[in-house]
């Protein structure tokens, strides 16, 4: 486990402000921030990501239904969309796929930490819910 990774699962679990999220990944270089984005996006698929996720994360990521993001996951299989987000290229569009992707992720999480791992698991960043 490293900071990146702890940042992230607090931004996702809501213990830090996304404003901080944006600030930390506004200043990353560019090819930083396209690591982050398909970190995000596996941690998301691995979390069982849904296409029902997409309405809740793009309401919680503060994007308009037309913002580029928006539009992809909400078309096709959700995997297949979120690695398209996380590819997206031009800066404005990747600070808006960073704060969708970690609604997402957010969404699916919680979802998976109560369908199973109610009753106890060994996921660390669980363990920052816990703390």
């Amino acid at each position: 486990m490293n900071e990146r990774d702890i940042l992230l699962n607090e931004l996702a679990q809501g213990f830090r402000p996304m404003s901080e999220g944006i600030e930390w990944f506004d200043g990353l270089g560019q090819d930083e921030q396209s690591g982050v984005l398909l970190f995000l996006r596996h941690h998301c698929v691995q979390a069982r990501a849904a296409t029902e996720d997409a309405q809740e994360a793009i309401r919680r990521a503060g994007l308009r239904l037309t913002h580029t993001p928006a539009v992809l996951i909400s078309r096709g299989r959700i995997d297949d969309q979120l690695g398209k987000i996380a590819g997206l290229a031009p800066l404005d569009e990747r600070r808006k796929a960073f704060s969708l992707l970690i609604g997402v992720l957010a969404i699916a999480d919680a979802r998976r930490r109560e369908r199973f791992c109610s009753d106890g698991c060994s996921h660390w960043w669980h363990k920052l819910a816990d703390a």
